[in-house]
């Protein structure tokens, strides 16, 4: 087998990918191509979507799994509609806090901790978008993954990278972690690696439908690989399991509305980011500058301090959306923006009520439009896989807050802050689609989202040029959290954001993985052409029929 030594170097270019008949863009080339088989096929966005995350259960375990959560926009070209999809799973019913600090647990549950197991939602959301949007049958969607589990496909560079991660931290740990890795090791890039177990997970969904994966053999193998590793869910949890189609939450932007999932998902941090950066003219400053930079940053932050409290599950929580999203409270927001130093102690407002992750992107050549997110969370999520079936469990219930007052407390059957975010881009004066798109990376998303959705509107830059811009993270999505500055920012735009006081840590090489993995298909309203592109930081691409 072939083995390069050469190091990521981040420096290639990418022209921008076109076409007319349909596009899909994803993070694994053998996704892309699931997607557009399907495609092909006469399936639309959706079945294209859902054959794409499949695929990359297969080929980017290190990010995603059916044993994790997922959310989804999807845009309706024959009425203009967008709707949201929750697919994030909830506490078990016998989980809560008491439990919690019986086992010795104090400040937040362990990374890896059986606790954070919550019930998966990708099975059901997967058949949910296709009940509702799509056209084939499940069987045709899963087909593709199927044949690239059981025969085997070479392992992509980045992804062999972190597979190696993995198997240091949680699948050394996990129960049954070794069924996914090769002799107790990481496949190598390039190099051919089967999961008959997964197979077999998908048969039976696409044979049963989600009742197969959430009652039966599988949902045995959950519980039972859960209360052995020391958690308390149970067949009856998973049983009960469903999930939502919500209405999604949006602001506009100089003629364009850019529209996220509610809580308990974090979109709602990139619309407050952007309505008060909107407050802020923008046109003398360079994208890379030290004034726009700073200002960006300091935009999340504000938007971090509102969000790590009020984004919760809103069944139990509810958030002040209406007042949240105002343009009247991100204008007195933006009054505590200091053009002149970083301010890292933001506390959150208050708004006066008046009453490790994949990102995929479809467009057919209808102009549906299907922005969709499928994660574990922390790469392999807890590491633990259910005995045979070939997919690990995620750990999103790290997310709960172990602060009894927190609107995000943990507590049975409650859905914990969510980091994974689909975003889309219309016009807002006829509500017809610009862009689908996303940036995967736990906190890094909706710094993302800002980022990128800047770069497409007030930049004008192609949907390649805008991924391959460089970017900033606040590195623990908190309002005083170390500032990430990605390699081709200028030495001198760093030191002196430092000098302001931003807690500056530069940033290069695979450890750019922090500034998350984005996909972006645009589209020409006019023309109907499409326009796509892929993050240089991970193995994908963007490709059209």
């Amino acid at each position: 087998m072939l083995s390069f030594k050469s190091e990521i170097k981040f420096n290639s270019r990418r022209s921008p990918v076109v076409g007319t008949e349909g596009m899909v863009a994803t993070s694994q080339p053998l996704a892309v191509a699931a997607g557009l088989e399907i495609l092909r096929q006469g399936g639309n966005a959706a079945d294209a979507a859902v054959a794409t995350a499949a695929a990359l259960n297969v080929t980017e375990p290190t990010s995603t799994g059916i044993g994790g959560d997922c959310f989804a926009l999807y845009y309706e070209a024959s009425s203009g509609k967008i709707a949201a999809l929750n697919g994030s799973g909830r506490a078990p019913a016998t989980l809560n806090l008491e439990k919690v600090k019986a086992d010795g647990i104090e400040g937040e549950l362990p990374l890896f901790h059986a606790h954070t197991i919550t019930v998966p939602g990708a099975a059901a959301g997967w058949c949910d978008l296709i009940e509702k949007h799509g056209s084939l049958e499940m069987s045709q969607m899963l087909a593709p993954a199927i044949k690239l589990a059981e025969e085997g496909f070479p392992v992509a560079p980045v992804t062999a990278y972190f597979w190696g991660r993995g198997v240091d931290r949680q699948l050394s740990i996990g129960l049954n972690g070794q069924e996914l890795t090769l002799d107790g090791r990481a496949p190598k890039a390039g190099e051919i690696f089967s999961n008959p177990g997964l197979a077999r997970t998908f048969k039976v969904l696409a044979e049963g439908g989600k009742q197969a994966f959430y009652e039966g053999e599988i949902a045995e193998a959950i519980a039972s690989l859960v209360q052995a590793s020391g958690g308390v869910m149970t067949e009856e949890d998973l049983a009960a399991h469903t999930n939502i189609w919500e209405t999604p939450i949006s602001t506009s932007y100089q003629g364009m509305r850019l529209w996220e999932c509610p809580p308990n998902g974090q979109g709602l941090a990139a619309l407050l980011a952007l309505n008060i950066i909107e407050g802020v003219d923008l046109s003398g400053m360079a994208p890379l500058s030290v004034e726009r930079l700073h200002l960006e940053i300091e935009a999340m932050r504000l938007a971090f301090a509102d969000t790590r409290w009020f984004v919760a599950d809103p069944e139990s929580n509810p958030a002040p959306l209406e007042e949240l999203l105002s343009k009247e409270y991100a204008k007195e927001r933006g009054k505590l923006l200091d053009p002149s130093k970083a301010t890292v102690d933001q506390q959150r407002g208050a708004p006066m009520a008046s009453s490790d992750t994949v990102y995929l992107t479809v467009v057919d050549g209808e102009g549906n439009a299907c922005s969709f997110i499928n994660s574990n969370y922390m790469g392999f999520g807890t590491g633990m896989v259910p005995k045979g079936w070939g997919f690990t469990m995620q750990n999103r219930g790290h997310g709960f807050s172990l602060d009894p007052d927190h609107p995000n407390a943990l507590a049975p059957n409650k859905r914990p802050y969510h980091t994974i975010i689909p975003a889309m881009i219309t016009h807002d004066d006829t509500g017809e689609l610009f862009a689908s798109f996303g940036v995967m990376g736990g906190f890094m998303q909706p710094q993302g989202h800002m980022q990128v959705a800047l770069a497409l509107s007030q930049d004008g830059l192609d949907p390649q040029a805008a991924l391959d811009m460089p970017r900033f993270c606040i590195t623990d999505g908190s309002a005083g959290g170390n500032v990430a500055l990605e390699e081709g920012i200028p030495v001198e735009t760093m030191a002196t954001l430092s000098q302001m006081g931003h807690k500056v840590v530069p940033t290069s090489g695979q450890e750019r993985a922090v500034f998350g993995r984005g996909q972006v298909i645009l589209r020409d309203r006019e023309s109907g052409v499409l326009w796509g592109g892929s993050d240089p930081r991970a193995d994908g691409l963007a490709m059209s029929l």
